[in-house]
């Protein structure tokens, strides 16, 4: 990726669409020659100052990595997610909220269109590994 941007989520949100490396537009044209020449080797160029920022986002607080979109997670989708983190069935889930199945699924649902998924795991991912990749929280209902 050459870009402008050096915000660090959006740095993340590039190498998680499948962006090889990330370089910066002010980067010297013959280092962006080398740089498309390590991707044709195999390599993943990026910057010595966006390096500093993908390191300096590993010793942020856990509650800096969630994203903003969790926070718009209800504390029941919050639970049921959790759930589902755990192995729980749907069935299972209702059981013990005692609440529908159709209930849950509908939490589910919410909790995916939330957090921009489509799967299970795309979600539990997003929840607790954030957006940098780390472990944020652990889930509660072991």
């Amino acid at each position: 990726m050459l870009t402008v941007y050096e915000n660090t989520e959006q740095v993340f949100q590039a190498l998680q669409a499948g962006a090889t490396g990330y370089l910066l537009k002010r980067t010297p044209p013959k280092e962006l020659l080398a740089a498309v020449l390590e991707v044709l080797e195999g390599g993943a160029p990026i910057t010595s100052h966006i390096a500093r920022k993908v390191v300096e986002a590993f010793h942020l607080p856990a509650a800096a990595k969630t994203p903003g979109e969790t926070a718009a997670l209800s504390a029941r989708e919050k639970e049921v997610l959790e759930m589902l983190a755990e192995g729980f069935l749907v069935k299972e889930i209702a059981d013990k909220l005692g609440v529908s199945f159709g209930t849950v699924r509908t939490y589910v649902r919410r909790v995916y269109e939330k957090l921009h998924v489509r799967s299970r795991s795309q979600a539990i991912s997003k929840y607790f590994h954030g957006a940098a990749g780390v472990p944020s929280r652990p889930p509660s209902h072991s």
